[in-house]
């Protein structure tokens, strides 16, 4: 046996590899015939062949992506498959996975929408983040549809009953057609030029698929994201979706419901307002009663009844504490001062003559002075000694010095 020859499992991985590799092969759209239509219930996936009249191929959609299918699929019909091409290496057998089920009754209609939807959403055109808010009263408001058909009529009704405040600019293009895409890029770029619009209602009503094509043109799609306002998307009826839609900060159901999401109602409005006066007034009476009751209060206080005796009072108090407080810091200042006078006395009491003479001492004076030493006085020198109860004269006989 060669070296080189493969198993019959490497050589479908090697398949496998080639066709997973390819990246066209990676996100198909593929229109045909639904045959050999197989649902397994317990796991949910479904097992099918799509056919054309001159070749088949066999797909599976699992599980995760058969329950968003929108239909009943069933033998014989004509659907758009959208998924990925890739070999299932037990059985060497090539098929779609598919990902995504739409019914083809319009064929290339369908896949061109799917394609341009896919390509758009790839570029950011549908990115949510990407959104603006409507302005919650609005000016003034663009209207880009029909002049002849319901659309406009219904439009105007609903504006000029909920919001007769905003100022409607009409933009008459043709909705379908070969002359509808290029007038409505032509009235766009011409309204994008007008200063105070603050929004763009476009659509028009219902319609067969064919009729609603020219909302889903990829230069109206980039047409519609350059809009320096917010734009509402109303094409169709509620089950109608186009391009238009996607890229539109908001999508209606229905032109009606995007004149009612455009602007406020005016009765509900008028009716918050009355009821916000009403609060207003009921907090406006709560205060003047509690005010009332204060100022009565107030007014039957001594204060005000008899502003004279409560001065008086207030002043008499005051006095009255202002007198005991000098009172009782006088009779404080005399304490302290009867202390020290004590303190003094008692210290003069131990220093003077009178007591020391009261202790057997004498003072001897001659000629009115003190004698403080015996060097003083000579022989037969007349001097007095003072003594504790009376004087007496003496005179000098002898004189010892130590």
């Amino acid at each position: 046996m060669s070296k080189s020859a493969l198993s019959v499992k490497q050589l479908n991985f090697y398949i496998k590899n080639l066709i997973e590799g390819d990246p066209r092969l990676q996100s198909v759209y593929v229109v045909g015939e639904l045959s050999n239509l197989k649902s397994h219930y317990a796991s949910g996936h479904f097992y099918f062949t799509l056919k054309d009249n001159d070749a088949a191929i066999g797909c599976v959609m699992f599980r995760s992506f058969a329950s968003r299918i929108k239909f009943e699929p069933q033998d014989g019909m004509q659907v758009l498959i959208r998924g990925r091409v890739s070999v299932y290496e037990r059985d060497g057998k090539y098929q779609i996975y598919a990902e995504d089920m739409r019914d083809a009754g319009f064929g290339d209609i369908a896949l061109k929408f799917e394609q341009t939807k896919e390509k758009l959403q790839k570029e950011g055109l549908f990115d949510p983040h990407s959104k603006r808010k409507l302005p919650e009263f609005p000016k003034k408001i663009a209207v880009m549809t029909s002049s002849t058909g319901a659309a406009i009529r219904d439009i105007f009704n609903i504006l000029s009953r909920r919001w007769p405040l905003a100022e409607v600019v009409m933009c008459p293009v043709s909705v379908q057609g070969e002359l509808a895409v290029p007038e409505m890029l032509s009235s766009l770029d011409k309204l994008y030029t007008v200063e105070g619009v603050d929004l763009l209602i476009i659509g028009r009503g219902g319609g067969s698929a064919e009729d609603l094509w020219a909302f889903n043109d990829e230069r109206l799609a980039y047409k519609i994201f350059e809009s320096p306002f917010p734009v509402i998307s109303a094409v169709g009826h509620e089950t109608d979706f186009t391009i238009c839609d996607f890229v539109a900060d908001l999508r209606a159901p229905t032109p009606s419901a995007a004149a009612e999401l455009a602007v406020p109602d005016r009765e509900e409005m008028l009716l918050a307002l009355k009821k916000q006066e009403a609060n207003l007034l009921s907090l406006l009476k709560a205060k003047y009663e509690t005010s009332k009751l204060r100022f009565e209060k107030l007014s039957r206080s001594r204060a005000l009844t008899n502003p004279l005796a409560t001065v008086i009072s207030d002043r008499a108090e005051g006095i009255d504490r202002l007198s005991d407080k000098m009172v009782a810091a006088l009779n404080e200042k005399i304490n302290s001062l009867r202390l020290v006078l004590g303190k003094n006395a008692a210290s003069l009491d131990a220093l003077s003559p009178l007591k020391t003479l009261s202790r057997g001492y004498a003072v001897a004076s001659k000629d009115g002075k003190t004698v403080q030493s015996v060097k003083e006085l000579k022989p037969k020198d007349i001097f007095n000694i003072r003594f504790a109860d009376g004087e007496a004269t003496a005179q000098i006989t002898e004189i010892k010095v130590n």
